[in-house]
């Protein structure tokens, strides 16, 4: 397995579009500003065919630290998730 950079991609993109990577590489910057935004704000984002971008609650908790066995809380929280579209995931499985 490969890593993908985000030069890489913006290069890829410039290619197939023909779009400058000047221009490319800001339109990718908007794009997960935009994204991350939405999240934060508790909204999802949801690309057809591709997936959904959405915040997921994790809820508070009772931890153990691993050296000394003693129970640490850990607060609740918000994380980014992706869920996968039915069109990624037909690519991925062909």
């Amino acid at each position: 397995m490969d890593t993908i950079t985000k030069e890489m991609l913006v290069t890829e993109v410039a290619n197939d579009t023909r779009y400058s990577r000047g221009m490319v590489s800001d339109i990718l910057d908007s794009l997960i500003t935009n994204i991350s935004f939405q999240i934060s704000r508790g909204n999802k984002v949801q690309l057809n065919g591709f997936g959904t971008f959405k915040p997921k609650k994790r809820n508070a908790r009772i931890g153990r630290n691993p050296h000394t066995g003693e129970a640490v809380p850990i607060p609740a929280r918000i994380l980014p998730a992706f869920e996968p579209g039915k069109g990624l995931k037909d690519l991925i499985n062909q």
